[in-house]
């Protein structure tokens, strides 16, 4: 729906300040669309297949050339633009894919499931290049399953389940719904019982257990509350060795809200 090639069931989609339904034009200028299907043609270069593209988008011939030579170098396929692309990996085709939507440096990049079935070599060069895009100011609107790609992208994340939009915001805002705290364990020697009570006693700590060789809390803000933790601990004589810091990731978020583990 956002692409123009639905109609949306209900509300509104702008693009580029332009509202976008199925016959839309401009709006659909606007927008850099790499599906997640490969939509390449196997029997054309790295090049050729750029320079068709660039046709499409009704480019003339020297600057499709000049920003086809962009592109290849965008997308690390310089040294292999004259190869066909039958020939190509399956993380450099994905990168070929990538960098169609790109030709006409569009205002909105969408981006579906771009590194399903990628080595992890390429799917970090694309993980990079989107960073990189992000950064440059384009808005990319990046579709994944897997949900460390979105911690690492993106800065507001919409979860959505059977269609319908659960929950949106910052990491922050969706960690927050989770309510669990953070995990903080405590590799330590001296009156464990001790330090553990006196950490219990703090409005910030949800729980705290003395262990074998250990303590283990669950705190609020765990990275801003550290200071005082080790503050506490050794007001009662004992020794850190190591402090481990979890927090609440985006999985936990998913499986809170549906109560489903990750599927297609």
């Amino acid at each position: 729906m956002i692409a123009g090639l639905l109609e949306r069931d209900a509300g509104e989609v702008l693009v580029a300040g332009e509202p976008m339904t199925t016959r839309s034009v401009r709006a659909k200028n606007a927008i850099g669309y790499v599906p997640q299907d490969l939509a390449i043609y196997p029997d054309l270069t790295g090049r050729e297949n750029l320079m068709f593209f660039a046709r499409l988008y009704s480019m003339p011939t020297p600057a499709a050339k000049r920003r086809t030579d962009e592109v290849l170098a965008l997308t690390g396929l310089a040294d292999r633009a004259g190869d066909q692309t039958e020939q190509y990996s399956g993380g450099m085709k994905r990168r070929l894919n990538i960098g169609i939507g790109l030709l006409h440096q569009p205002k909105l990049l969408i981006l579906d499931e771009p590194t399903v079935g990628v080595d992890p070599q390429s799917r970090n060069a694309i993980l990079e290049s989107v960073e990189g895009l992000s950064g440059a100011g384009m808005a990319v609107l990046y579709t994944t399953h897997y949900m460390e790609e979105a911690e690492r992208l993106c800065d507001r994340i919409g979860i959505i389940d059977h269609g319908k939009l659960i929950a949106e915001g910052t990491r922050a805002d969706l960690v927050g719904m989770v309510g669990e705290g953070d995990q903080v364990r405590l590799s330590a020697i001296g009156d464990l019982e001790k330090a553990a009570g006196a950490l219990a006693a703090r409005s910030w700590v949800r729980q705290a257990k003395a262990l074998d060789g250990s303590i283990d809390l669950v705190v609020e803000n765990a990275s801003s509350e550290l200071p005082a933790i080790l503050t506490d601990v050794a007001a009662v004589g004992v020794i850190v060795r190591s402090v481990e810091v979890a927090e609440p990731d985006l999985e936990a978020v998913f499986l809170h809200l549906t109560g489903r583990a990750l599927r297609d």
